[in-house]
């Protein structure tokens, strides 16, 4: 029987202490194990930010790895970093990893798949920074007042992301999905989005970061 070690990551210390997206991550894990025939030795979580290297519990479960000459399981690729260069040098430690989002990958898709994540955040990035530019441009005052609009904004986000949870990850953690099903899934449950618009691929990447699946 094959020997496991999982991996879990949340980004905040609010859902590490809440368990949200951590019993998702958990149960995704758990049915890949299942499906796999599967023994899992040891689970370690860690609650940091995707974009930050020093990861001292992924550390540790690389380690555990080591010593009991177990694979790494992750519930999706993400949960290890948005990044290229993190995933390659995960590679170089030549631990055996396998992410339940796409377990047949092998390190030229695992290469191409964190591309399109690091561009995915890029694209973020670039989207917020030219957002407020466009505001400071209409004369939009972006000091304190700004920043707390913008807090409020993502916190009643997070609060509307967090109210169809439930549904939301059962279509987003469905196998074989993708950002445009699970949008046409919710469009036909007649679940709108915040906006009361119909769902768009961009519109449940974003959810989906926002509840950190």
């Amino acid at each position: 029987m094959q020997k496991f070690v999982s991996y879990l990551r949340v980004s905040t210390n609010r859902q590490g202490v809440s368990g949200l997206g951590l019993d998702a991550q958990r149960q995704t894990v758990a049915s890949y194990l299942a499906g796999n025939t599967g023994e899992l030795l040891e689970e370690f979580v860690e609650v940091e930010s995707g974009a930050k290297y020093s990861r001292p519990i992924l550390d540790a479960a690389l380690d555990a790895c080591r010593r009991n000459k177990a694979v790494l399981v992750i519930a999706k690729l993400d949960r290890l970093a948005r990044n290229v260069a993190f995933i390659s040098q995960l590679m170089e430690t030549r631990v055996e990893f396998v992410a339940c989002d796409a377990p047949y990958a092998n390190r030229l898709m695992l290469h191409i798949l964190s591309a399109f994540a690091e561009h995915e955040r890029e694209q973020i990035s670039a989207r917020t920074k030219a957002a407020l530019a466009a505001a400071k441009a209409r004369g939009v005052r972006l000091g304190k007042n700004g920043k707390n609009l913008a807090r409020q904004n993502r916190n009643a986000a997070i609060q509307f992301a967090e109210g169809i949870r439930p549904e939301f990850e059962a279509l987003f953690l469905a196998p074989d999905r993708t950002l445009t099903s699970v949008a046409e899934q919710l469009n036909l449950s007649e679940i709108p989005t915040r906006e009361g618009t119909r769902w768009t691929a961009t519109q449940v990447a974003r959810v989906a970061r926002y509840l950190d699946l």
